[in-house]
């Protein structure tokens, strides 16, 4: 991927990894283009970065993406590059939810569904692009998952999966595909104890080193900082019981009284 250049739509870009990302792709010369569905977190984006555009819709909503697709290639004819960052998280307390399985089937939803939903919407458009990118986000739970939030570490190792699927079949194409695996990051995705946990990756420190590896590996296929690396490869080196288990005691002693 060209790091400058481009048109971007990025989902997800109201807050969070989407927005830092957003606004560092904007300042590096590419017409960005950010969804959500809260329009006023959008409003704050675009009020602050005026070269960034935004569209609100539910990515939950099939016929919403559809729209939005034919409006973008409409009204951004230059675009080339995808981001599927949207997504949601929730604990889940599988023993207390009995068969109230709603918070699955809205992380499915969204976290998985959305993301093939939109690329199959834009593929036609990308493929008659001289080159183009279509990123997924995952997450190093997509590896080695946490218990609390099962429904959410499964979509995103079926995204790696997916990602994975996809790369070969566009393989003969222009198209480049990347996966970008973020660590546990310092943002909101579960609240305010994330956004000021000490043990996650400062935000910033991540977008920086995300950016750098896009800048010096243009043919990247996974985005891996370093503090994601060690949960990334765990299985492959031999470690991967012992990972989770150091991984999941970690975050239920933690967290015992919000689950």
């Amino acid at each position: 991927m060209h790091i400058t250049g481009n048109t971007i739509f990025l989902t997800g870009g109201g807050s969070g990894i989407g927005r830092a990302l957003a606004e560092k792709l904007a300042a590096l010369g590419n017409k960005v283009i950010i969804s959500g569905r809260r329009q006023a977190l959008l409003d704050e984006v675009t009020a602050a970065n005026p070269g960034i555009a935004s569209i609100a819709f539910d990515i939950a909503d099939p016929a919403a993406i559809r729209d939005v697709a034919r409006t973008l290639v409409a009204e951004y004819p230059s675009l080339n590059v995808v981001i599927n960052n949207a997504g949601i998280m929730r604990n889940e307390n599988l023993i207390k939810l009995g068969p109230d399985v709603a918070d699955a089937e809205a992380t499915i939803t969204t976290n998985l569904l959305g993301p093939i939903r939109l690329t199959a919407a834009l593929l036609p458009h990308f493929l008659a692009q001289p080159s183009a990118t279509i990123m997924t986000v995952s997450s190093g739970l997509a590896f080695q998952p946490l218990a609390m939030t099962p429904a959410y570490s499964a979509t995103k190792a079926a995204i790696h999966s997916w990602t994975q699927s996809l790369r070969y079949q566009l393989k003969d194409t222009a198209i480049q595909v990347i996966e970008l695996a973020p660590p546990y990051v310092q943002t909101r995705l579960m609240g305010e104890r994330q956004a000021r946990d000490s043990y996650a990756m400062p935000l910033n420190e991540f977008i920086d080193e995300v950016i750098a590896i896009l800048t010096n590996t243009p043919d990247v296929t996974e985005v891996l900082v370093e503090r994601v690396k060690p949960q990334r490869f765990a299985e492959a080196s031999g470690n991967g019981e012992a990972f989770f288990k150091t991984l999941n005691d970690r975050y239920f002693a933690a967290r015992a009284a919000e689950f």
